[in-house]
């Protein structure tokens, strides 16, 4: 169930920006690229609050209760995308909504994933670098569907039903998760032992956080400019058709969840802290192939290679915390998600102004993505290098 639950996550997560051309094109919504970017603002911020207060909130309910009520959030949100669909001759009006649709999908998302992470970690604890990255696996696999599913509703003239059947899926899953007992939801949400003060605030985390959380807030960042915005640089830009750039972010979320699982496979023969370090420099060299792809198979080839270059690591972030400080997975997981969510915000309503107010290219914008990934690997390298147990 849980795994499952990561699937539909996925799926959720990626709607909105696969759904990009029908925002942005004149017979669709009509909104320019800094509307377009504004819109993931209630996300990102409720998505913060929900992954920064769940620790706390499984303390006090039970993490079973956070997942379902990530679960809702969810439902809002699909729900609230399909209507907009009822709005499109009125684009302020149905603006107002899509930004309640997308605050609804920040309150599932970071609840949904914080608790999916600790339950994964709980139930293997032997192997909790492996379950998170399949966990992540199969969110990827979701995140993946979506804008293949988005490309094919739109062709059927339809784009609303995606939104819908999500919907639908998520009140049977919510239905499947409010007949388990998940056991091990307190275990989980102390990190396995005996857990955290409840009044444990950020002042209160170990130095090491900080590094993990710069890493997975500039990690953020580089996944989101491809994720929200390659779409809108191939069709506006290399002249892709709608459908051909659908298929480069397929490309993109398909080979971010095939880099989880050949990690997973790889990592028992190469250290998986290795691999860490490698993936930030195939990031640098990624975007640089991006900066200067022409044609429709070239957008799926390198993009989906820039895919292959972020795959691991934010599981693999998740899953080091978590080993070095255990009895703080949960708040670690919380934390590590909300820093992710700021980079996502960065770059989701950060690069709408660079292109509109001082004339950027998406060209210059990814082009810039490998001096952000620069960084992530000096990052990565120290955390490796300083690597300690949790309790020294």
């Amino acid at each position: 169930m849980v795994y499952f639950a990561a699937v539909v996550q996925g799926l959720a997560l990626v709607t909105f920006p696969a759904a990009s051309s029908i925002f942005t094109s004149p017979d669709g919504f009509g909104f320019d690229s800094t509307r377009y970017g504004v819109l993931f603002a209630p996300q990102v911020v409720l998505a913060i609050l929900a992954s920064g207060l769940a620790p706390k909130l499984a303390r006090r309910w039970g993490l079973r209760r956070v997942l379902l009520a990530g679960l809702v959030g969810d439902f809002f949100s699909m729900g609230l995308l399909a209507l907009s669909g009822l709005l499109m001759d009125a684009p302020d009006a149905a603006f107002a909504v899509l930004l309640l649709a997308t605050a609804s999908l920040g309150l599932g998302f970071g609840a949904t994933v914080m608790a999916l992470n600790t339950y994964a970690e709980a139930f293997f604890p032997e192997r909790a670098d492996r379950a998170v990255l399949a966990l992540n696996a199969l969110l990827g696999v979701g995140t993946a569907l979506a804008p293949a599913l988005v490309a094919v509703v739109v062709a059927l003239g339809a784009w609303w039903l995606l939104p819908v059947v999500a919907a639908g899926i998520l009140v049977l899953l919510f239905g499947v998760a409010w007949t388990q007992p998940l056991r091990t939801a307190e275990a989980a949400a102390a990190g396995g032992g005996a857990g955290p003060p409840a009044s444990i605030g950020w002042a209160d985390l170990p130095r090491r956080f900080w590094l993990y959380a710069a890493s997975v807030f500039v990690y953020g960042f580089v996944e989101t400019l491809s994720g929200c915005w390659a779409v809108l640089y191939l069709g506006g830009e290399r002249g892709v058709s709608a459908q051909g750039a659908s298929l480069a972010l397929t490309a993109f979320w398909a080979m971010v969840t095939v880099g989880r699982l050949l990690i997973a496979v790889v990592s028992r023969i190469v250290p998986a802290r290795w691999i860490y370090v490698g993936l930030p420099l195939a990031l640098v060299i990624a975007f640089q192939l991006a900066a200067r792809v022409q044609g429709e198979m070239g957008g799926i080839v390198v993009f989906g290679l820039v895919g292959l270059a972020c795959s691991g690591f934010l599981p693999l972030s998740i899953s080091f915390g978590g080993g070095e400080f255990p009895r703080l997975a949960a708040v670690m997981s919380g934390g590590l998600i909300a820093f992710y969510q700021l980079g996502y915000g960065l770059a989701a309503f950060g690069v709408g102004p660079l292109q509109s107010l001082l004339g950027w290219s998406f060209s210059t914008i990814f082009a810039a993505g490998s001096l952000v990934a620069l960084p992530l690997a000096v990052i990565a390298l120290f955390l490796v290098r300083r690597s300690r147990p949790a309790n020294a």
